[in-house]
């Protein structure tokens, strides 16, 4: 059955859809205004939405435009059905805001049940279609600017057509029925109430809206106008329109461009504006201006509208961020395989050439030059390697405050004696699951560019304390989200970074230090380390004052099981069954096989997916669990060869090994570690307890 909410104001209306509806088999749940129908929506998503236009709180289009900018309900069909806006620009607005349909009511069953049937059919094929691709879906961060500004003029005009078409109507009504008072009174109060609502449309729109008539003077600005300039009642509600333009510009960054920029619009009524405007508290808001005209061109004023686009702007650089981080990533995982060959090739020969007896003192030296610009080079690959995905983290649960501590001396040392380093730890453990080796790199990464940063000495501080943020609290970072947190902070009195360099300080290979100083490598690993640990950064600094980085990274609130060793074989669980192990890596293949069979499983190997297959003809009626590798050579992956043969015995159980984590190892299908699947490299027991439980979990379902 599919989920369906019906959005209607009109009781009848809903009635006679949901009764269409449920006949046909459909699941339906419905709500009288835009409001109720987000709210029900994201408690619960429906599969299809069908929606009339005209609504009190909240219109079909705001609801529209809300329901494609949350990303749970984006890609759920949406479907127009109206018999108020009539009009081809309505239907050119509804499509371009992204509806899938636009119905104009009253619709035969019979047809409206074939439109609906239609949309649905189509959104599967497009769903179906994006899964199959083998390349991520990127969405674009914002809608293009040409195409937003139409939608907002399509938007104005609509609702200006519908106001008019009302003032004619009226005109029209009293024209017919001038001796009929009561007939008047009536149209009146239906004009009042639909002004009222187009009033009340106006207030709740996301946008701060204001309308200005031809000379300028105010007529009309809603709540949310208020709420992003941050104007006070006695200015917003007084008919002085000077005290309010005052007000607003004093608080543009650029106050003079600003006021130009207003009285320009104003006496040209035929130009339409888009821009940015810069506040002084660091809010951006997007401004668009547009005439508004009569179908026949008359010019009655202008509309303004604001939009915040801050947190926006902050998206698209940590996006932009983001695509700069996997462009490492690509280049480490193309190069560096081939890259550390070839300085092993260099560094043994450097070697060999120090061994000779009869080297001269400067060749001697020239080795030497040799071995350690190929130390550097190595070195520098490896850092590149942590932006690759191809790189597997070994985390496990680490108390934060001991691993920093354990790295305490060491960083006295690498440090020096003219800098006082204080460390202040939380009193409570602060459990963190996280590579180890990771977590020393970044604390290494962080100190030494604050050492570098006071050539002088000064004072460095270590810090770590539990937090919890909540809605309330978001708004401290644009990256931050509900949840416990270890915070870890590193600040030095240094001397700062300017505000021109703050904002590219993690881009890789970016650097204020002299040549041969610095590799620009040190902050971009750091951030690269916490992203992957599902963390972020936050970062102040003064010039000539200091710098303090904040670390945010999900805290375990309680200790989980771990192993206090490694022990023996006969301690682990262990069985009777047949496995086929498939792994192309000979010396991991005689280690598995060795493992497992001294466990007592019975075990059958293959070393590529087609010669797996001979073996499964031989005993497909003896094997209980299929043991892959995920990349095999010969054409057929882990993934095929399991499909395949889980089309002859749906009840085998696979488990995955692949050198990627389970996220970059899945394109697509669901494997979690520990169940279906195991990260190389893994434990014995590891490899016992998983394929133990997967063999269990068989028992269980069978």
């Amino acid at each position: 059955m599919i989920r369906t909410l019906i959005v209607d104001d009109r009781e009848e209306s809903r009635y006679l859809l949901e009764t269409l509806l449920k006949s046909s088999g459909y699941e339906v749940a419905s709500a009288c205004n835009g409001v109720e129908a987000l709210g029900k929506a994201r408690q619960y998503p429906p599969q299809l939405i069908v929606s009339d236009l005209l609504m009190p709180a909240m219109d079909g289009y705001t609801l529209l435009q809300q329901w494609r900018a949350d990303d749970r309900l984006k890609q759920i069909p949406f479907i127009i059905y109206t018999a108020t806006y009539t009009d081809p620009k309505d239907e050119e607005l509804a499509l371009n805001l992204g509806a899938n349909a636009f119905i104009l009511k009253p619709a035969e069953p019979a047809d409206l049940l074939a439109r609906i049937g239609q949309v649905i059919t189509g959104a599967a094929s497009a769903g179906a279609t994006a899964t199959q691709t083998s390349t991520p879906i990127r969405l674009p961060i914002a809608m293009p600017q040409e195409e937003e500004a139409k939608n907002l003029r399509l938007y104005s005009e609509v609702l200006i057509n519908k106001l008019e078409d009302k003032m004619a109507e009226l005109d029209k009504v009293n024209r017919e029925l001038q001796g009929d008072i009561e007939e008047r009174n009536r149209v009146e109060e239906e004009l009042r109430w639909k002004t009222a609502f187009l009033e009340a449309q106006v207030d709740s729109a996301l946008d701060g809206i204001l309308v200005v008539d031809h000379q300028g003077t105010k007529i009309l600005q809603n709540q949310r106008l208020n709420e992003l300039w941050k104007i006070p009642p006695h200015i917003a509600e007084s008919k002085v329109d000077a005290a309010q333009i005052q007000f607003v510009t004093s608080r543009a960054k650029n106050p003079t461009e600003f006021a130009e920029k207003v009285a320009y619009l104003n006496s040209h009524p035929d130009e339409i504006s888009r821009d940015e405007i810069h506040l002084t508290d660091g809010m951006v808001l997007e401004r668009y201006s547009s005439p508004v005209r009569d179908k026949a061109g008359k010019y009655y004023g202008r509309i303004w509208t604001f939009r915040d686009i801050t947190q926006r702007l902050a998206l698209e650089a940590q996006f932009r961020q983001a695509q700069k981080m996997e462009g490492i990533g690509q280049l480490a995982a193309g190069v560096a395989h081939d890259f550390n060959n070839f300085l092993a090739v260099i560094q043994l020969h450097a070697s060999l050439l120090k061994t000779e007896k009869a080297l001269s003192p400067e060749k001697m030296e020239s080795a030497k030059v040799i071995e350690m610009a190929t130390e550097r080079a190595a070195n520098l690959i490896r850092q590149l390697l942590l932006f690759s995905r191809k790189q597997t983290m070994q985390p496990r649960q680490l108390d934060l405050n001991q691993s920093i501590n354990d790295m305490a001396k060491m960083l006295r040392r690498t440090i020096g004696e003219d800098i006082h380093v204080q460390f202040k730890f939380a009193m409570e453990p602060l459990l963190i699951h996280a590579d180890a080796g990771m977590m020393d790199q970044v604390l290494m990464n962080l100190t030494v560019n604050a050492r570098d940063a006071m050539p002088k000495g000064g004072q460095l501080i270590v810090e770590t304390s539990a937090v919890e943020f909540d809605k309330l609290s978001l708004g401290q970072s644009s990256l931050a989200r509900p949840g416990s947190f270890v915070c870890w902070s590193v600040s030095d009195t240094g001397c700062g970074i300017p505000p021109e360099n703050l904002a590219r300080i993690f881009e890789p290979f970016f650097t204020t230090k002299g040549i041969g100083q610095g590799t620009g490598l040190g902050l971009a690993t750091v951030f690269g380390i916490v992203q992957q640990h599902q963390g972020w950064i936050d970062v102040y600094s003064e010039v000539g004052r200091g710098t303090v980085f904040r670390m945010y990274l999900p805290r375990l609130l309680a200790k989980t099981g771990q192993e206090s060793g490694q022990p023996d074989l006969t301690a682990m669980p262990g069985g009777k069954e047949t496995l086929l192990l498939v792994e192309d890596e000979a010396a991991l293949r005689t280690s598995m096989r060795s493992a497992l069979s001294q466990l007592g499983y019975r075990v059958l190997e293959s070393v590529s997916g087609v010669e797996s297959l001979k073996t499964w003809e031989r005993h497909r009626k003896e094997i209980d669990l299929l043991l892959t590798d995920m990349v095999m050579p010969g054409g057929m992956t882990g993934k095929d060869l399991a499909e395949r043969l889980m089309k002859e015995n749906p009840k085998l159980k696979v488990i995955y090994t692949s050198g990627y984590s389970a996220e970059v190892a899945s394109r697509g299908f669901p494997l979690k570690e520990g169940v279906n699947f195991l990260a190389k490299p893994f434990g014995v027991n590891q490899l016992a307890q998983t394929v133990r439980n997967r063999l269990d979990q068989r028992e269980q379902e069978g």
